[in-house]
């Protein structure tokens, strides 16, 4: 795995109000530790809300989330990476839902919030909401937190992929901090680290908007901070009806070749667990108790029928088959008695895994896109640095004819950068903005 400076972390983080919200509801927070045994003793810690609640609850509710869960975590840091999380959350949970019990002008305030932890033995994730955290490496882009919405958990009880479910809004979620006294955190790690890993965590402003190979294109294109930039841009681009948060972080190093072994524990997908969880939930006990009847049956049949062998072979069938589901319905009655314990942490898993390559067709939108941005710019007279436009098209073009689509795709994200460089002005004199993409 190797060692991990604390002081070469690379980062950037940007919020954005979006296109058609007045006020921003999102909010993010980075602690990063001084020293390198304040670092092996707590780590780093990065955090997105998405808050909730009319007029500027949702805005208070995340704020608090965002101060309140580090200052928490570095309070418990001595309990271990899993527990000080589950403290820090649980803590934030309490003081947000105090604030709106006790006060009806913030009655339903509330918010998600993904926290990513680099340690020296990984990385650990806990969240609660759909606000996201990706993984690239190695040429994919992963999730590694499960979004909890309804789409998800419809997803996960049906068998199917999120993608798959119909007729529900993707933005519905079923657990958040504030509403409830206490709250389920979801821990899960360590993820083993690599050189060059670099994650992101989004709030569903650009999940939303923006597919994940998009996403992984993009970062893997360009510098950081011209990544986060244009991530949001180009939600911005495609409507922006809500707040739009981006945090990047990389890790030093090279991002080691592509690798297509996954381990199967690290590849469960929601809509994937169907098998296992028929196998559980099949009655075993009763199912042994009904063969065993039934076989009791069938000997006793045999013997009136002067078949004493058969009758005697069946009928002990029918005693091991009786006491099996004796002892499993005993089994069963036990573990009912015992109240459910929540594990501490679970595994690392990935729960969704797209490619990042740049293609023809991922260029080709890439360039309609700046097609119909330049025309509205023309006709609109927005002051754009037409020469920089240029010299990043020529570029493009070059990269293109030599077959560097690599190269070609951020030039030609750098061309469209300029043009909403002057759609950021020219938003803030308009009442109304329609998406152009």
């Amino acid at each position: 795995m190797g060692a991990l400076g604390f002081d070469i972390l690379e980062y950037a983080c940007l919020t954005d109000v979006g296109v058609r919200r007045s006020h921003n509801q999102d909010s993010y927070a980075v602690s990063l530790q001084s020293d390198e045994q304040a670092w092996k003793e707590r780590g780093h810690l990065l955090l997105v809300a998405d808050g909730m609640g009319a007029h500027a609850v949702g805005e208070l509710a995340s704020k608090l989330a965002t101060d309140l869960i580090p200052l928490n975590y570095h309070k418990f840091a001595a309990l271990g990476a899993p527990a000080a999380l589950r403290r820090a959350f649980a803590e934030a949970n309490s003081t947000i839902h105090q604030k709106g019990s006790h006060n009806p002008d913030f009655e339903g305030m509330g918010t998600t919030s993904s926290a990513l932890l680099i340690r020296p033995e990984g990385v650990w994730i806990a969240h609660v909401g759909d606000s996201r955290i990706y993984r690239i490496r190695s040429g994919y882009i992963e999730q590694l937190s499960y979004d909890h919405s309804l789409q998800w958990e419809l997803a996960r009880r049906q068998g199917l992929d999120p993608d798959e479910i119909e007729g529900v809004p993707s933005n519905v979620i079923v657990r958040s901090l504030g509403p409830e006294p206490t709250i389920q955190v979801d821990v899960e790690g360590p993820h083993p680290i690599l050189p060059g890993d670099t994650f992101l965590l989004c709030s569903d402003g650009l999940s939303g908007l923006v597919s994940d190979a998009e996403m992984g294109a993009i970062v893997c294109s360009l510098p950081l901070e011209e990544a986060c930039r244009f991530l949001v841009d180009l939600a911005n681009l495609r409507g922006g009806p809500d707040n739009i948060t981006v945090l990047l972080l990389r890790l030093p190093g090279e991002s080691p070749p592509s690798q297509n072994d996954i381990p199967t524990s690290t590849r469960k997908s929601p809509g994937r667990l169907k098998n296992s969880v028929l196998f559980a939930e099949i009655p075993w006990p009763g199912v042994a108790l009904g063969a065993g009847i039934t076989l009791s049956l069938m000997a006793l049949l045999l013997i009136l029928a002067r078949m004493f062998m058969e009758g005697v072979s069946v009928f002990v069938l029918a005693a091991l088959s009786l006491i099996l589901g004796l002892v499993g319905l005993h089994r069963s009655q036990r573990q009912e008695e015992q109240p459910a314990q929540e594990p501490e942490y679970g595994p690392p898993q990935v729960y969704r895994r797209s490619r990042c390559k740049i293609d023809q067709s991922l260029l080709r939108k890439l360039i309609e896109a700046e097609c119909v941005v330049q025309e509205y710019a023309k006709e609109n007279q927005w002051q754009v640095d037409w020469e920089s436009y240029q010299k990043h098209l020529r570029a493009a073009g070059e990269a293109y004819r030599s077959g560097d689509l690599f190269s070609a795709y951020r030039e030609h994200c750098r061309t469209l950068a300029q043009l909403t460089d002057a759609l950021r002005l020219h938003r803030a004199k308009e009442e109304r903005f329609h998406p152009m993409w």
